[in-house]
């Protein structure tokens, strides 16, 4: 089957800006510190005794909602998922009002209203802010939590959990925090479908009914509404929200590597590697080392400035960006730095990596780098104030991270103290250059061997521990399995036409087109490709009826156009299509019988075809499971990879009817609607 490449195209927009009749050879001094006139927002106790702060500002008639429930950290074990569910019920109807009552309403009014698993957020006009939070405290105290919304939420997150089995960078998010805090550890655990497919509606109603409480809850109101009209509208719709004790667990203490580790874990269907370099932190917002630390991540990967992004993408071209972040506040939290990087450089990726997180503790900052970080910091907090809701988290910040009442007010100049050795300092003490667990998840067979050399700033080799996709240790993965006497390019490639229904079969085919759809973050994709054994070929990938993408190849030469943006094949992609734009590209195509390799678990024989076209075969069925592409595009190299199952019988030969296309680390699943052979299909298609 044809092979066919996603092109992602980028805009580039350009500014234009006055120059000012000023001196450039001339640095200007810094000024001092701005001194910071924050003011505080009106707050009261509600009558249940949940917290409410209320930042008024008349400039826009509009009103935004909070609510905050900050609960004691809390895992949910064998019941992981729980949370998920429950807000993805929560606000589609009360025992009041019906779902699409409650649902209409909401947009009559123009209105935002969703809920978190601890959280709820509403914005609207400020003449319907009565309304708004008589529905949001409506949905708060009288979920409609029945059986026949918990079954769709249900269905909707096995669905979910199956589309991320083949997403290597969900896979990777997952497993870094897994394998970092634990997996019984609340901010370790992760869904499963066996933790899914267990829940009850009782169970929850119980998560409900033990966090969704007023006892450690905070309401934020800003916009266009009087403080006192805040008060009676909260005091009426809330009042009877009763209080109920969250239960407290023990959460067991979190501790790093006692040496730099790789955990590898292995993902066949990877195009690119996925890396995080992450130690534990223990950083609390009203520590003293916390201005330097925000200072240290911004020069080491908080953007396109950052040392990580300098090294990895504007010297080395390895990645299309490599940043760092850390994690503050009252409960254990982690640094980390993280890239998505081509295969055949991620022995070298992760080298870099830890290289410049030990620079950051074993030389000091430039001066110059310093003050540029301090610069940016300063431009952003002025620019924050601006906005009215900044007020109100500020002064969230303080209540739940127990800052003091000027934690704000001192926050520039405090920023602008610290000095080189201060950023040294805390590098060396939150950035655990020799206690990293460096997690890789990756194609195996081509990026494990020169993983396994890899040594730290030291010189000592980096040992690699392997894991599953759900954070269980295995044995290191075998990818190099014995080719059996007598198997040969030749005879896989007959094997997979014998497969298909046969020579003669598979002869008589002229052209073949096919109608599928896939989803993606909600949306159907359609996909309608025609190909036939004269070099030809035309693929359409629409949405809602509208065309995303075309790609067309007539013979010798092709072009796509992405949102009406058109590029023509180069020569090495003009030879790819010459190969496998075709019905059965088997039928006539030679090549190099490489390996064995394992597929999403199967076994099957890769065969190079040359120009950079290699496809893998069943060696139990001799069917074809994969096709690989190596593309270049916009001077960044990967590999475009195609699996193929399901096959079905039409006219005589079979049809992958579930065709999965990679695009970077997520995988669609276009499952295939109709399929005609020598049939719907003439010249005029590809003109």
């Amino acid at each position: 089957m044809k092979k066919y490449i996603s092109l992602a195209v980028a805009f580039i927009f350009c500014a234009t800006s006055v120059i000012a009749q000023v001196d450039r050879s001339i640095q200007p001094k810094a000024g001092p510190a701005p001194t910071i006139n924050l003011t505080s927002p009106n707050t009261f106790e509600a009558k249940n005794g949940m917290k409410v702060m209320v930042v008024e500002n008349d400039k826009l008639p509009r009103v935004r909602v909070q609510l905050v429930l900050d609960n004691p950290l809390h895992a949910s074990g064998k019941k992981a998922g729980v949370e998920a569910i429950f807000s993805d019920m929560m606000g589609n109807g009360t025992t009041t009002i019906s779902k699409d009552a409650f649902n209409e309403e909401v947009d009559f009014l123009g209105a935002t209203l969703f809920f978190g698993s601890e959280s709820a957020f509403a914005s609207s006009l400020s003449k319907y802010f009565p309304r708004i939070m008589e529905l949001m405290a409506d949905a708060v105290k009288n979920p409609l939590l029945t059986q026949e919304e918990f079954e769709k939420s249900k269905t909707r997150m096995l669905e979910n959990l199956k589309n991320q089995e083949k997403d290597v960078s969900a896979i990777a998010s997952q497993m870094g925090s897994a394998l970092l805090y634990g997996k019984n550890h609340p901010k370790g655990e992760f869904m499963t479908t066996e933790s899914i497919s267990a829940l009850t509606l009782a169970d929850v109603k119980e998560f409900y009914n033990s966090y969704f409480s007023p006892e450690n809850a905070y309401l934020v109101i800003v916009g266009d509404v009087k403080t006192k009209d805040a008060k009676k509208v909260v005091n009426n719709y809330f009042a009877n929200w009763n209080t109920k004790l969250a239960p407290k667990q023990t959460i067991a203490p979190v501790t790093d590597v006692t040496v730099t580790e790789i955990n590898f874990i292995n993902m066949p269907n990877a195009v690119q590697s996925e890396i995080i370099a992450q130690n534990v932190v223990n950083l609390k917002m009203s520590d003293p080392d916390y201005h330097a630390v925000l200072l240290a991540n911004d020069i080491l990967g908080g953007g396109g400035e950052g040392n990580l992004f300098l090294n990895l993408r504007e010297d080395k071209g390895w990645t299309y960006g490599s940043y760092s972040g850390i994690g503050a506040g009252k409960d254990v939290s982690r640094f980390s730095a993280t890239a998505s990087v081509r295969n055949e450089v991620t022995d070298s990726s992760v080298v870099e990596m830890i290289k410049e997180i030990k620079m950051m503790s074993t030389k000091p900052v430039d001066a110059k780098r310093l003050e540029n970080a301090k610069a940016k910091y300063n431009g952003r907090f002025i620019l924050a104030l601006e906005s009215p809701q900044t007020i109100a988290n500020y002064a969230l910040n303080i209540e739940t991270e127990d800052l003091d009442e000027d934690f704000y007010k001192n926050y520039l100049k405090k920023i602008n103290a610290v000095t080189p050795a201060d950023i040294q300092r805390v590098a060396k003490k939150y950035f655990k250059a020799d206690n990293l667990r460096v997690v890789v998840v990756g194609k195996g067979a081509e990026v494990l061997e020169p993983l396994k050399t890899v040594k730290d700033p030291s010189g000592k080799v980096i040992p690699v521990k392997y894991f599953d996709k759900y954070g269980n240790p295995t044995k290191e993965p075998e990818f190099s399995k014995p080719i059996p006497v007598g198997v040969t390019a030749e005879t896989v490639l007959a094997d997979y036409i014998k497969a298909i229904g046969g020579e003669e079969a598979a002869k008589n085919v002229n052209s073949i087109m096919m109608e599928a759809a896939a989803s993606m973050q909600g949306m159907q994709l359609n996909m309608n490709s025609k190909v036939t054994n004269k070099g030809q070929s035309k693929v359409v990938v629409s949405l809602g009826g509208n065309p995303m993408q075309t790609i067309l190849f007539n013979n010798g030469t092709g072009y796509m156009v992405v949102q009406g943006q058109r590029m023509d094949n180069d020569d090495t992609m003009n030879k790819q299509n010459m190969m496998t734009t075709k019905p059965f590209m088997e039928l006539d195509a030679t090549g190099a019988l490489e390996a064995i390799e394992t597929i999403n678990g199967t076994d099957a024989y890769r065969i190079n075809f040359g120009e950079g076209v290699k496809a893998f075969y069943d060696t139990t069925t001799g069917l074809k499971i994969r096709e690989a592409v190596d593309v270049t595009m916009m001077g960044q190299s990967s590999t475009s990879i195609t699996d193929y199952s399901n096959y079905q019988e039409v006219a005589g030969v079979k049809i992958p009817y579930t065709v999965t296309r990679y695009l970077g680390p997520q995988a669609l699943d276009f499952t295939v609607s109709k399929v005609v052979v020598n049939e719907g299909v003439s010249d005029a298609d590809f003109e």
